[in-house]
């Protein structure tokens, strides 16, 4: 296997093949910066490219923007609070915070160095570890993802940051909003008030830029105030952060292995990885965890690292069994089967030279990303030093555009508008708007799995508790759900005990 290891190395470091990973990696960083553009749609756009490229160039190109454009949508979401990607949602709580503090070049070398933290430990998962995770994921049925997801809408708790209770009103609006388009069973209208452009639901990529675009927008130009951080320091050392991948092990560790299991996992998406991750920072942090929220690189390393996992996670059930992970992978299924290539357990052992190839690739495109990044902050540190007046129209038309192209439809553009009026008064009485985007994002994969189960079981809700799987993600959601208000019951009864306490003493 050494001999077909050199191969593929002495393959992809092929003139060629290091340009087409660079090109991707700086498309991907484009695509995801850009609030509207996702991952997929650049894949789409360069899929067409590859058809008359060799195997190896192929992929070199399509991993490059797969590995950039899943970290790219944090670089918006630090400096604008406007994540590129869902994903990105849970960077932009610290990262934004960061850069309002005059600190954004260093939220961008956590989140690129922990990204690829993320992406490396992930790749030694695909190498090492990539058969038994699949098998491990084909265990998950309908009941097994329904859990899982209900444990991704239990942490909506945790970001209602300032209040239990509002929190939880956003995070049930979300679902009431997630209800809207076609039944996914029957086929059935539901709330779409004979309106053709509800009949799809509501898509969560216009609600995301409406959210967190337009209440910026609204207070930069109709009320004047400052939206944009100011950013007038030097940036220095930006390569000496490259020391920091191992700062912060623990936090990074822990949130790879968390992107790498739910990415190996067919369907449950990124969303859940970054906000698992990000709250199981905040839960092994000890006294820290009240600073999460007010700008901390933990908050930044934790989810950009379960980030990029993910994307070297989705990848174990495409190669190995052919089946994808997520929409990306789906493209890349698409991919190899375009170049006359099958993925699953022959793959590896009739093309192994290309399996190996496809390592290193994405290897040498996590490599790209980190030096490409890095070396171009001051670039991306600039936008902070657009005037008010003529970042905040751009952003706008970045909006609109964004919102119409996911599919050719103004309605969309509307809905875009809808929302950001309600992020904007949410924003103004002190709402979170995170656990509504949240809901809006798992909703749909909830109810379907959950409608699943009960057809499977012929309606006995017992279903959830016999599957082993299911049952230990449901205990892990009550106990997420509950120990907020545990911990707040013990510290009141602590308090109202501590003056009997000292009457005794006296």
């Amino acid at each position: 296997m050494l001999d077909v290891a050199i191969a593929a190395l002495l393959e992809v470091t092929k003139l060629h093949n290091l340009f087409a990973s660079v090109a991707g990696v700086v498309f991907g960083l484009f695509i995801g910066a850009t609030p509207g553009l996702t991952v997929s749609l650049g894949m789409v756009l360069l899929l067409p490219l590859t058809y008359t490229m060799p195997p190896v160039t192929a992929f070199c190109l399509l991993l490059g923007l797969f590995a950039s454009g899943m970290a790219g949508g944090s670089i918006s979401a630090i400096l604008l609070n406007i994540p590129g990607t869902p994903s990105a949602s849970a960077t932009a709580i610290d990262g934004h915070a960061m850069a309002k503090k005059g600190r954004a070049s260093e939220a961008i070398s956590t989140a690129i160095t922990s990204s690829f933290f993320g992406g490396m430990v992930s790749l030694i998962a695909l190498i090492l570890i990539a058969p038994s995770i699949a098998k491990a994921a084909l265990k998950f049925g309908a009941p097994e993802l329904a859990a899982l997801v209900f444990l991704g809408l239990t942490l909506i708790c945790s970001f209602g940051q300032k209040s239990l209770v509002k929190g939880l009103i956003s995070g049930v609006l979300g679902l009431v909003f997630m209800t809207v388009g076609l039944d996914p069973i029957v086929g059935m209208p539901r709330f779409t008030f004979k309106m053709i452009g509800l009949q799809s639901g509501i898509n969560f990529l216009p609600v995301m830029i409406g959210l967190f675009a337009i209440p910026q927008i609204i207070e930069g130009i109709i009320m004047k105030t400052d939206v944009i951080p100011k950013y007038e320091g030097r940036v220095e050392k930006v390569f000496y952060r490259i020391k920091e991948l191992l700062k912060y092990f623990k936090y990074k560790m822990l949130s790879a292995l968390i992107g790498i299991g739910i990415g190996a996992i067919p369907g449950a998406g990124g969303p859940i990885a970054v906000f698992l991750s990000y709250e199981n920072a905040k839960r092994i942090s000890g006294p820290k965890c009240k600073e999460f929220g007010t700008g901390i690189q933990e908050g930044v390393a934790a989810p950009e690292s379960a980030n990029n996992a993910m994307a070297g996670g989705a990848m174990i059930p495409m190669l190995t069994l052919g089946i994808p992970g997520d929409p990306i992978t789906a493209i890349l299924l698409g991919a190899l089967m375009i170049q006359g290539l099958t993925p699953g357990p022959l793959l590896f052992r009739n093309n192994a030279q290309f399996v190996y190839s496809i390592f290193w690739a994405f290897l040498f495109a996590n490599i790209f990303l980190l030096l490409v990044t890095l070396s171009t902050v001051k670039v991306w540190i600039r936008i902070l030093q657009v005037p008010k007046r003529i970042l905040l129209p751009i952003i706008a038309i970045f909006c609109i555009v964004g919102s119409y192209a996911l599919r050719n439809s103004f309605f969309d553009t509307g809905i875009m508008l809808f929302f950001g009026l309600i992020g904007f008064f949410m924003k103004k009485y002190d709402f979170p708007v995170v656990p509504l985007l949240l809901a809006i994002v798992l909703g749909p994969a909830f109810e379907q799995h959950v409608r699943m189960s009960l057809i499977i079981s012929d309606g006995d809700p017992s279903i959830f508790v016999t599957h082993p799987i299911s049952l230990v993600f449901i205990i892990i959601a009550f106990v997420s759900l509950f120990s907020p208000l545990i911990r707040k019951l013990i510290k009141r009864f602590r308090r109202q005990g501590c003056p009997d306490d000292e009457l005794e003493v006296k």
